[in-house]
């Protein structure tokens, strides 16, 4: 357990809260993992109904992982792993039994932006920016279910453009591409909403929420394909490196293709 994230339980709703302001909530590996388990872990006797996932702070629901982590990574091998936590932690969110709500104000990237997609409904504040900047930013890549959860919600084209041109989406565009399925004014209506939404789907037969949730899952697994080359190809290039230290130190990545 983390202290990086936080659990609460009120009524029948389990809010969940990156607590990293500091980091504007970029995720340790720590924090993945205390998410996983909150999801693996959620009873299904009815206790809790719903849970709601936001960031702490003000400014981001989280953005993305950690960075001085990747410093570790040395082999391919680091890399497979750590894309395969990253799987496993979507997974979890993917199969948790009780509908999720992310309640996103603020930044929303990278493995923030992929917990985000993972949750059933998405609602936002006005200040959303929602995206994955990694072409301009560390040269790494995202594995191919990551891709294709993207795709079901967005479609490939928009997100082929996306991470290509390393753009952030505002919370309007979010809106028309059903990324997210309302935008609220502020911080404090967010919150308000999400509360209400959560409520709301507590009185559904829970037994139909969570077999559309595995139903729609299992639609998605059934198109996993091999990527351990890809995600090697990124991870061990010296672009990688580079753009990490890059990044890091504020500087602006040259990339070499190699």
């Amino acid at each position: 357990m983390t202290s990086d994230i936080s659990s609460e339980r009120r009524g029948t709703t389990l809010w969940v809260t990156f607590n990293r302001p500091e980091a504007r909530n970029a995720m340790t590996f720590a924090m993945y993992t205390e998410l996983a388990r909150l999801c693996d872990e959620m009873p299904t006797d009815g206790s809790i109904r719903a849970m709601v996932v936001s960031g702490a702070g003000g400014k981001a629901f989280a953005a993305g992982t950690d960075m001085t982590q990747f410093r570790a990574f040395e082999t391919a091998q680091d890399a497979l792993d750590y894309e395969a936590e990253i799987d496993r932690v979507l997974t979890a969110v993917d199969r948790c039994p009780v509908p999720t709500v992310a309640a996103i104000n603020g930044a929303c990237t990278g493995g923030g932006a992929s917990i985000a997609a993972a949750c059933d409904i998405r609602i936002a504040s006005d200040a959303l920016k929602f995206g994955f900047p990694i072409a301009r930013t560390l040269g790494n890549c995202l594995n191919a279910r990551n891709l294709a959860r993207l795709s079901e919600l967005m479609g490939a084209g928009r997100v082929r453009e996306m991470i290509f041109t390393a753009r952030l989406m505002g919370a309007d565009e979010a809106k028309a591409a059903g990324l997210i399925s309302e935008i609220l004014p502020d911080e404090d209506a967010l919150m308000a909403r999400a509360g209400e939404l959560a409520d709301q789907l507590a009185g559904m037969a829970p037994l139909t929420l969570r077999a559309t949730k595995e139903a729609m899952r299992r639609n998605r697994a059934m198109l996993a394909v091999e990527d351990s080359d890809l995600i090697a190809m990124c991870y061990m290039s010296r672009d990688f490196k580079h753009g990490l230290e890059s990044f890091l130190n504020k500087t602006k990545p040259e990339w070499s293709g190699t």
